[in-house]
């Protein structure tokens, strides 16, 4: 299944710009306004960024939508561990109605409560997870929970502000920054200039091709990309390197994420033949199981999927686990030196 109609349309004019894309200009430039004013802000002094008394690394993007954020967040908290460290995640919890306090948890987290990237991190890394939409909520619930937590990964905040951080990283794909605009007529959230006040940027290479800009010269750049660990059966657990699951099968990929496409390739590319694939929204709660009318023996979905769909109870679906494989293998020590130069306020 692929994008249609308007949705494939206003695709396209975000990555090369057009009529469509024109047309909205003029609301872009009023969001384009509104960013800037909202930074100005900050810079001035009349907003105040909070610490909360540890190191902060935001993880996000100016792309909206997927961008491969989760599997970096997840690597990231492991390197950490690995490190010493004792890594937190806060996160805005998409789709879910948190209420006035944060939730706060970690291993096996319902989605229901936290959402499902932040279950997702939670049971990958065993890192406590915060989820609140302000950030500064989140951390300090999370510290107060989980006071040996020395340092907090924030997922996705790179526009909330009001959260002092120490070191900013981008994760972008092979769209990179589209037509360049801002929403609506493009697909950024900040312009493309933000990209050289940021500390790092991670290229996602694990989709298309594509031709990227270089990175500022101020920016630390890494490539990314995303190998395939093995399967899990839904229904009771079982484990299995991708190339042990059934050959003579007819093979379906279903993926509610940001960009399914990416999910789709990374399996072609490790040698599955799909005879079907099927791109959900992101964030598919599941609560209507997208399965019983594909015609497969074996169904693979992504374990962000995983999290919410094995109530759903098919023999057939199979999880796939990725794992983020940086260019640089020193990327994680120089993270770790960034903070160590952090003096907590």
């Amino acid at each position: 299944m692929r994008p249609t109609g308007l949705r494939a349309a206003l695709q396209r004019q975000w990555q090369e710009g057009g009529w469509l894309s024109g047309l909205l200009s003029p609301l872009s430039m009023l969001a384009g306004a509104v960013v800037a004013a909202k930074r100005r802000a900050y810079r001035a002094g009349w907003v105040r960024a909070e610490r909360v008394g540890v190191p902060v690394v935001v993880v996000g993007n100016l792309y909206v939508g997927g961008t491969g954020k989760t599997p970096f967040i997840i690597a990231a908290a492991q390197a950490l561990r690995e490190r010493g460290h004792r890594p937190g995640v806060v996160s805005r919890g998409y789709g879910v109605q948190v209420g006035i306090e944060p939730r706060v948890g970690c291993g096996a987290l319902d989605p229901a409560l936290f959402g499902d990237e932040p279950a997702l991190i939670a049971r990958r890394t065993d890192a406590p997870v915060a989820v609140h939409p302000r950030r500064v909520a989140a951390a300090r619930a999370l510290l107060a929970r989980h006071p040996d937590v020395d340092v907090i990964l924030s997922d996705d905040g790179l526009q909330h502000l009001a959260l002092a951080r120490d070191v900013e990283i981008v994760v972008q794909d092979e769209r990179g920054i589209g037509n360049g605009k801002l929403l609506p007529a493009g697909p950024l959230r900040e312009p493309p200039s933000r990209l050289c006040s940021i500390d790092a940027i991670v290229t996602n290479r694990s989709g298309a091709p594509g031709s990227l800009p270089s990175a500022p010269a101020s920016v630390r750049a890494v490539d990314m990309m995303l190998a395939i660990d093995g399967a899990w059966r839904l229904r009771d657990g079982e484990r299995r390197p991708l190339d042990a699951l059934p050959r003579d099968a007819r093979v379906a990929a279903v993926a509610g994420i940001g960009n399914p496409g990416r999910f789709f390739s990374t399996l072609r590319q490790a040698g599955v033949q799909l005879d079907a694939t099927v791109a959900l929204p992101d964030h598919y709660d599941y609560s209507a199981s997208p399965f019983a009318a594909l015609e497969a023996d074996l169904i693979l979905v992504t374990d962000k999927d995983a999290v919410k769909c094995r109530h759903l109870d098919d023999s057939r679906v199979w999880a796939v686990t990725v794992s983020a494989r940086l260019s640089d293998p020193t990327f994680f020590d120089w993270l770790e030196t960034r903070l160590h130069g952090h003096t907590p306020a």
